[in-house]
């Protein structure tokens, strides 16, 4: 388990304090997939980096499986970083070595035989789904396929947690979810924890099952993926899930006596079939959609649409 506790960061800059993190606490499952979600400046990246101490938090704690992180010196954090893996945005591929010296890079830095580092590599290149690569080099592979090898390369010292600092944001929208579907069969093979850092609503979606938003360096919601995305609570969480005001009443403005109609479908089974235009037709509905949103997670419909009713 990952538990942040009151974890605070401040950065001086030449134009004074910066509060990038405000009393921070979280706890994350072992084997969960959390995302941490929020605006540009909310803080994600700093706290992400605050787990490995890529940061040091001004205050706070950070307990990894039961060890605190800032009790370490120098020798056993290097030790325990070995736990706690990264990938980035960037990739941060050595472009001079072949995909499979990438791969064997941290596995030759703990000084494992030749033998059986290549080994550990050809498996883990085989499990991303480019051991046919593994002499190539990184120059001559797309942005997926780059970011494969940095994942498989995260794999070699068998860690127990991958956190992902916008690890998708340089991608298409197709190679988006190539590289979350690898992550989540990568989860439940390996049973490592992820920890995937984003600003994207629909890599939430796609890929975890807790999620907490940041907003201005503080939690302002936690909890289960389907909770927050069917019934966000505060401004900035309606912000994401609704970044047109689709979904929320609010947005809709209508004249003097005018009706509307509701429908929420929140955690619903999909049937295939045209609900709404089936239920107008039974009940003698005459409507037209003034605004609607629909998410599909965990293969379960959220939607909320808000109708004019005509009669």
């Amino acid at each position: 388990m990952i538990e942040i506790k009151n974890l605070s960061k401040t950065f001086t800059t030449p134009e004074g304090q910066v509060e990038a993190l405000k009393n921070v606490s979280l706890s994350i499952e072992d084997g969960d997939i959390f995302g941490v979600i929020g605006m540009s400046g909310a803080g994600k990246s700093t706290l992400v980096r605050c787990i490995n101490l890529l940061e040091r938090p001004s205050t706070g704690e950070v307990i990894v499986d039961g060890v605190d992180m800032l009790s370490l010196d120098d020798k056993k954090l290097r030790e325990k970083r070995r736990d706690i893996t990264m990938i980035f945005q960037g990739f941060n591929l050595l472009m001079q070595r072949t995909n499979l010296d990438n791969v064997c890079f941290p596995l030759e830095l703990e000084g494992v035989k030749k033998a059986e580092v290549e080994s550990k590599a050809l498996e883990l290149l085989d499990i991303v789904g480019l051991k046919d690569k593994a002499n190539a080099y990184p120059s001559q592979l797309s942005g997926g396929q780059q970011q494969r090898v940095a994942i498989a390369r995260a794999l070699a010292t068998n860690p127990k947690v991958l956190l992902c600092d916008e690890a998708t944001s340089a991608l298409d929208p197709k190679t988006t979810n190539e590289i979350l579907s690898l992550i989540k069969d990568i989860n439940e093979r390996l049973g490592v924890t992820v920890v995937i850092i984003t600003h994207s609503m629909s890599v939430v979606e796609n890929a975890c099952k807790h999620v907490a938003i940041l907003d201005n360096g503080s939690v302002v919601e936690s909890g289960n993926v389907s909770d927050i995305f069917s019934k966000p609570k505060t401004a900035a969480a309606k912000r994401l899930v609704f970044p047109e005001g689709v979904g929320d009443e609010s947005v809709v403005v209508g004249r003097e006596g005018e009706r509307f109609i509701r429908l929420v479908f929140n955690g619903s089974e999909d049937t295939g079939k045209p609900l709404i235009a089936t239920m107008a037709l039974d009940k003698g509905i005459a409507a037209n959609i003034a605004a609607a949103s629909t998410r599909n997670i965990g293969q379960k419909i959220f939607n909320k649409t808000i109708c004019r009713h005509l009669c």
